[in-house]
């Protein structure tokens, strides 16, 4: 594997365990829970890709993989 499949595991782990904290249902209207879960879906995803892709990016330019 290489070392950028690693990291999106690790920063899955660190995401998901920061937007726990977070209460969406609050957000949004009542009973709109299934909006509620796809936006916590997506929101995830696209934090996951660009902290992955930053700090993959980051340390490419340091040459550190």
């Amino acid at each position: 594997m290489n070392p950028k499949a690693y990291l999106y595991f690790i920063v899955a782990i660190f995401v998901i365990f920061s937007l726990d904290s977070i209460n969406i249902n609050n957000i949004f209207k009542k009973n709109k829970n299934l909006q509620a879960k796809l936006f916590y879906f997506f929101l995830a995803f696209s934090m996951i890709y660009l902290i992955t892709n930053f700090i993959y990016d980051l340390t490419e330019t340091f040459n550190l993989f």
